[in-house]
């Protein structure tokens, strides 16, 4: 009997859900983070989920992690110092960037520019020069990178960047200052450019590969000490991590390729998401992630995520493949206030976080959050998983009260204006990632989850004119599941910058299939049999001289069937979509890449006994709430006792161990035959 244990690590929680893979029964875990070392709490809730479960963990055969710890590095900015070894003439790459200056027009008259990840101080030039082609024009010389070598160990880096000028051709020179590296600096990590990412454009090449050797040493650190504690707790299966882009990949290979780690944590709620939309039949869904500190939204078409080829943490920008997930600083956290100047409500991005948390908490916060509004209105009853843990009403009250002063207005309407404004918030980062690339939200469903999101999702669907709007089952341990759920996953790129109609297809397909062998042989050297692999292709198209390429993902046997015609209609289509026009030009392929993905899990989810339609043997008790102007009665209703089939009508509260639903008035929720809640307009 094989068990899955999913854990997902956020800012305030770590979340943990273990899955039986014969039975689909599953147990799920809330425990505090422990942010001096992850590892902590994660064994703490490690230990209580085993034995809840009946087990130990020499019984889970696979831990599924997704993680901020890469993603924290760069927000703080406390990356490793990293040396930088580039071509003559270019050692003010990472300085010159790519010139770009945020904003609009005379946006921004003084922008002082971010600092670079590798300091100039700490950046080398060697000799040696392949050209265009990917030939030697210019041999290296060992003495010339010794020396440089011996300047960086000089200077203390703690990772070693090697980018010279067309490595992605041909690695042959950066190889050699591998092997130097390794002699002269002994223990220090060394990322080679051509094989973090052997794309063209040496700015991003170069930026991507120093981002990943940053963040290098306290990944490698962090995987390291929990395998460790994992083996002495008597875990004995494989530990992976999520990528940024949902996939998997084992701990010993995220240590050389951390850069695939930056959104590790959004990517767990999205593949959660997709298990719950492919058990209970909706297909087109747009993810609101809402937790202490941010809320992370996604767009999912047909069950397929949209991928996007950058990965974007802070001002940092790498090309990493990454689902598109975009982050807003609206969460259950985010403290509300009126500005001197303004004297207009405002909430967040600042958040009170796990200490001193929401003042309804009383862990000694003072100062009004989203969670204390939902407390004061009466959509977050006082006693919450199961009694266990009780709301100070009083508290809330008093600190909400200091706002409705401020702005001359009763308790009630300051409350609520304050969850209007987080919810327009949260609108506002669903209609980035739909309307304005093209998409109708009313073709979508909005499935609310993490602590918060069943809190607001029905009326963010309100605003969105997205219905249903889905409560799905355990909302608050989705990224866990998620974690619990995804395939492994590896890809490989390569540059291959040419005219349509200038190219070979045969040539295409066969440079491609040589690829795909390799990141197959990958996926085998992890255990995996040839027989469960899948592979996927993706190639950039853009329009000849354009700087913008569209990436399309497209099956070998499609490949094969429709030749490069069929993806020139394919980038027709997505540009028309994106952009609403198309143009004349000729079309140029610019990347190609292959893509190995591991068995899907079938993994079922368990049916609820049906019912005849009616909740009343789930009511709690009867309650009061704050809704369109006046307190108005509604019903408390306890998940566990809900049945497939029944109808709650609104306002209603569903609440169970890790999460709340509100059912708004004038809005029904209906009871899925696997647990989710799905709420329509009456």
């Amino acid at each position: 009997m094989g068990y899955r244990l999913g854990v997902d690590v956020g800012g305030t929680f770590t979340d943990l859900l273990l899955f039986n893979d014969t039975t689909g029964a599953f147990w799920r875990h809330k425990t505090p983070s422990t942010p001096a070392d992850s590892s902590v709490g994660i064994l703490n809730g490690v230990t209580a989920i085993c034995e809840k479960a009946g087990i130990t963990p020499a019984d889970v055969e696979f831990f599924l992690h997704g993680t901020t710890v890469a993603t924290n590095a760069v927000l703080e900015g406390k990356g490793a110092k990293v040396g930088l070894i580039v071509t003559e003439g270019y050692r003010q790459i990472m300085q010159i960037a790519r010139s770009f200056v945020p904003g609009g027009l005379a946006g921004w008259i003084v922008w002082p520019k971010p600092e670079p990840l590798a300091r100039l101080e700490n950046t080398f030039e060697i000799k040696g020069r392949m050209n265009a082609q990917g030939n030697e024009l210019r041999p290296v010389d060992d003495d010339n990178i010794r020396a440089a070598l011996l300047k960086l160990k000089e200077k203390g880096v703690e990772a070693v960047t090697v980018s010279l000028i067309n490595a992605y051709l041909n690695g042959a020179h950066e190889k050699r200052v591998g092997e130097l590296a390794t002699e002269i600096l002994p223990g220090v990590p060394v990322s080679l450019s051509h094989e973090v990412l052997p794309e063209m454009q040496e700015y991003e090449r170069t930026l991507t590969t120093v981002a990943n050797a940053s963040v290098r040493p306290i990944v490698g650190r962090y995987v390291r000490n929990l395998r460790e504690k994992l083996k002495s707790s008597g875990f004995a299966g494989s530990l992976s991590l999520l990528r940024s882009d949902g996939g998997l990949m084992s701990s010993e290979k995220s240590e050389e390729h951390p850069v695939s780690l930056l959104m590790s944590g959004p990517a767990g709620g999205v593949t959660g998401a997709l298990w719950v939309g492919a058990n209970s039949g909706i297909r087109n869904i747009l993810t609101l992630d809402v937790g202490g500190t941010s809320t992370d939204v996604a767009l999912i078409e047909n069950l397929d995520p949209r991928r996007v080829r950058t990965t974007e943490v802070g001002h940092l920008a790498v090309r990493a493949s990454s689902l598109d997930v975009k982050t807003v600083g609206a969460g259950g956290g985010s403290i509300a206030y009126v500005p001197e100047l303004t004297k207009a409500l405002r909430v967040g991005p600042q958040s009170a976080g796990a200490v001193p948390g929401p003042v309804a908490y009383g862990k000694g916060g003072t100062l009004p959050t989203v969670t204390d509004a939902n407390v004061v209105l009466g959509y977050l009853p006082e006693a919450l998983l199961g009694g266990t843990f009780k709301l100070d009403r009083e508290g809330a009250k008093k600190a909400v009260q200091t706002i409705a002063d401020t702005l001359g207005i009763d308790l009630y309407a300051a409350a609520r204006g304050i969850i209007d404004i987080v919810n327009e918030n949260m609108f506002g980062a669903l209609r980035m990632i739909s309307v304005q690339q093209g998409y109708d939200p009313r073709d979508f469903a909005v499935m609310g989850f993490g602590g918060a999101g069943p809190l607001h999702v029905n009326a963010v669907a309100r605003l969105m004119g997205s219905w249903p709007a889905v409560s799905p089952v355990s909302p608050g341990v989705l990224c866990a599941l998620g974690d619990a759920t995804t395939r492994m996953r590896t890809e490989t790129a390569r540059s291959f910058s040419r005219r349509f109609d200038e190219t070979d297809e045969a040539e295409v397909i066969a440079l491609l299939e040589s690829m795909a062998a390799q990141t197959r042989d990958e996926l085998k050297a992890e255990g995996i049999k040839d027989a469960d692999i899948t592979s996927l292709f993706e190639i950039d198209v853009r329009y000849e001289g354009q700087a913008f390429e569209v990436p399309l993902s497209i099956d070998p046997e499609t490949l094969r069937r429709d030749g490069l015609a069929g993806v020139t209609r394919r980038f027709d289509d997505e540009h028309q979509r994106l952009f609403t026009f198309n143009m004349p030009s000729p079309h140029e392929l610019v990347n190609l890449r292959a893509v190995a993905l591991g068995p899907v899990l079938d993994l079922p989810a368990a049916d609820l006994p049906r019912g005849n339609g009616d909740p009343s043997a789930a009511k709690l008790r009867d309650h009061e709430l704050w809704m369109d102007g006046k307190m108005v009665p509604a019903v408390i209703y306890d998940r566990a006792k809900l049945k497939a089939c029944d109808l709650i009508p609104g306002p209603a509260i569903v609440i169970e161990m890790d999460s709340t639903t509100l059912i708004e008035a004038g809005c029904d929720g209906l009871v899925d035959r696997v647990g989710n809640i799905l709420i329509n307009p009456r």
